[in-house]
């Protein structure tokens, strides 16, 4: 059976580099797919109207014709007959448009023969429509000043009427200190090669009101010997500066919510950080929380009658005695305050800003609530640089939302600094993979009933060449934020199966199970199960030796789908463990939704047993793993210090621990030691 879809895109890429007609890549592959259904579902009849039309529609180029009877010869299930046929096809029609194309040349050949004799009268037909319905003024004068004609548009910019300018020179027209220079120009234009000229002149009114106007000069030559003429084309400057300065402020100012707009913000700052501006500045970002969420909800008005409604509060909270406001962006807002007293005065309006938008406003009936994220950047000004202020103010707006929303931040320098590097480092991940900076180690977990290692927990280290040995918690999280996380824990994968694989072949049934943590991203991928089970084709590890671990905050925020396709890897074999768990609001229906083959504890449990734990949290740790117990899962316990944490949690049921009291990450040499010896 032929993909009629698959055909006609592979056929597409062959002929489009030859094609004379501009298709688009979907229309290309759309026809092109009617015709694959034309040839499979008709014979040689069929394929000669398939040749027939593709000259119709374009396809004239030979190289066109020479892929496709190749391509489709090749790949298609098309007889050489119909191959035949289409070509023979394509012939004729490239025939009868040839024809065609021979019998259009000559019907031009007439038709410009008579385009021509008709040129004369419609020339001076079209001068005339242009000269009556012009916007701009038009005078048509002699060499000496006389006027011969002019148009409504003239008389209507110097108020004047035909029968007044019939008794008229031009020079009347023009300023009187203009009309030396304009005569001497026209007697230039006259002597030299060229036929128009243009220049800003002043003209005078019928009220003696002086006008700024721009001429556009043109000389007339007739061939047949007449006298030349001038015509002239008058724009009145005064009128389009006007317009200018009207489309100037609203290209500086938001139509919606009438404040001024990014550009005009930009001028601001820029003036800000030069060196005439002032010591010192503040700059308030405000973003909308959620103003997407109520476009989608209640439509786009409403959402605009949100924007006028914080800008409106802006307005009366920042006047213009403090600061400038303007709408930087769809949901965005900024405040520029030019030497604030202090810091805390900038905070205390933010504060009053953001207190006036408790109440719901109440739009078509709707009362909506507002909220914003705000961040507050104060700083020196002079010598600054407007990009790094707006990329402070950014981040800062990025700490509030982060941190919880509906509420203020302010701008730490340190705090910038190290995300920037964290940034740096999940930027630079891709680079480090092909460099092979990266490798497991494994934290082995130990049975606490007789000290065998039960099984291995891979971690992903990083041999920075610059930082040192970085630990996952370093730039897993911004791994995660920028999606590098999927391609990372994917090549951890691998090489850990593939590592543990090798311990199998000498080991057997004596290998501990390699457990991997799955972060919350890999969980979601629609291929997960495939992408696992192929991993471990290759590398020949039996999926009863894997085992992935998964945050217990994971499943409640996975679908349907995506907890089947968890479902899935358990039926093939497997593990599943449900890790950091702590206590609190350990739901038993968020253990319910997957088969999990254990339950492991954050070190937070451990702890309790240790010497400096209060009676509070060793009652808590009792009461959560005798509940644990309840599951007949096999527990786990990370974080372990000392033997006495040990004893204890094997009292209570604890199968497996790990942590400081067992020892550190080993490297692939040190578990093998630990392994064979």
């Amino acid at each position: 059976m032929v993909d009629l879809r698959e055909s006609a895109v592979q056929w597409a890429a062959a002929i489009s580099t030859t094609l004379v007609a501009n298709f688009t890549r979907e229309k290309l592959a759309r026809q092109l797919g009617g015709y694959v259904e034309q040839l499979l579902r008709g014979g040689v009849d069929e394929a000669r109207r398939v040749g027939r039309s593709m000259v119709e529609h374009g396809f004239t180029s030979s190289a066109t014709l020479e892929r496709s009877l190749a391509h489709l010869g090749e790949h298609t299930p098309v007889t050489p007959a119909q191959l035949a046929a289409l070509a023979a096809g394509y012939a004729e029609g490239l025939r009868d448009l040839t024809l065609a194309q021979q019998e259009l040349s000559r019907t031009a050949a007439i038709n410009a023969m008579r385009r021509a004799e008709s040129a004369v009268r419609a020339s001076e037909t079209k001068f005339r429509a242009v000269f009556s319905s012009a916007a701009f003024g038009i005078v048509v004068s002699g060499l000496k000043g006389e006027i011969i004609d002019v148009n409504d548009a003239l008389l209507t910019m110097l108020g004047y009427r035909h029968e007044d300018v019939r008794r008229m020179s031009g020079r009347d027209l023009v300023h009187p200190d203009d009309r030396e220079d304009l005569r001497q120009l026209t007697m230039r234009l006259v002597a030299s090669e060229h036929d128009n000229v243009r220049v800003e002149k002043r003209m005078v009114r019928s009220d003696g009101e002086t006008i700024q106007t721009h001429m556009a000069i043109s000389l007339v030559r007739e061939e047949d010997g007449t006298p030349p003429y001038l015509v002239t084309m008058i724009e009145n400057m005064d009128e389009m500066r006007a317009l200018q300065s009207q489309l100037l402020r609203q290209s500086l100012n938001d139509v919606q919510t009438g404040l001024p707009n990014r550009a005009q913000f930009l001028g601001w700052l820029e003036g800000a950080t030069g060196s005439k501006g002032p010591e010192s500045l503040a700059l308030v970002q405000i973003d909308v929380d959620g103003f997407r969420g109520v476009n989608d909800a209640f439509g786009h008005d409403v959402g605009n009658q949100v924007l006028v409604h914080v800008a409106q509060h802006l307005r009366e909270v920042f006047t213009e005695d403090v600061g400038k406001v303007a709408r930087i962006g769809e949901d965005e807002f900024g405040v520029l305050i030019r030497d604030p007293r202090d810091t805390a005065s900038v905070i205390a309006l933010v504060e009053e800003f953001t207190r006036r938008l408790e109440e719901a406003t109440w739009i078509d009936g709707h009362g909506v609530g507002v909220t914003t994220s705000v961040g507050v950047v104060p700083r020196g000004a002079r010598g600054g640089d407007a990009a790094d202020l707006l990329r402070a103010a950014d981040v800062t707006v990025a700490w509030a939302k982060r941190d919880g929303k509906a509420q203020w931040a302010l701008y730490d320098p340190e705090r910038d600094a190290r995300d920037k590097e964290r940034y740096a480092l999940a930027a630079s991940i891709p680079g480090a993979l092909e460099e092979n900076q990266f490798r497991v180690d494994y934290v082995p977990v130990h049975s606490l009933a007789d000290g065998s290692v039960l099984a291995l927990e891979a971690r992903i280290v990083w041999d920075h060449p610059e930082q040192g040995v970085l630990c996952p918690e370093v730039f897993l999280g911004r791994a995660t934020g920028n999606g590098m996380v999927v391609r990372l824990v994917r090549w951890a994968v691998e090489e850990a199966c593939a590592q543990v694989s090798a311990w199998h072949d000498e080991l057997g049934p004596r290998t501990p199970v390699l457990t991997i943590d799955l972060p919350l991203r890999l969980c979601q991928e629609p291929e997960l199960v495939a992408e696992v089970l192929r991993v471990l084709e290759r590398t020949g590890l039996p999926a009863s030796l894997l085992r992935f671990e998964l945050h217990e905050h994971v499943p409640a925020s996975l679908n349907d789908d995506q907890l089947e396709e968890l479902t899935i890897l358990t039926e093939r074999g497997v593990g599943l463990v449900v890790g950091q768990v702590s206590g609190g609001n350990v739901g038993v229906g968020r253990l319910r939704v997957l088969p999990w083959s254990g339950v492991k504890f954050n070190s937070a449990v451990a702890h309790a047993f240790g010497p400096d734990a209060i009676r509070m949290e060793e009652t808590a740790a009792v009461a959560l793993l005798r509940w644990a117990a309840v599951l007949r899962l096999p527990l786990y316990a990370d974080g372990v210090r000392t033997a006495g944490e040990a004893a204890r949690l094997a009292e209570l049921g604890v199968t497996g621990a790990q942590g400081p009291h067992f020892g550190p990450a080993l490297s692939v040499s040190e578990v093998s030691s630990l392994l064979l010896s």
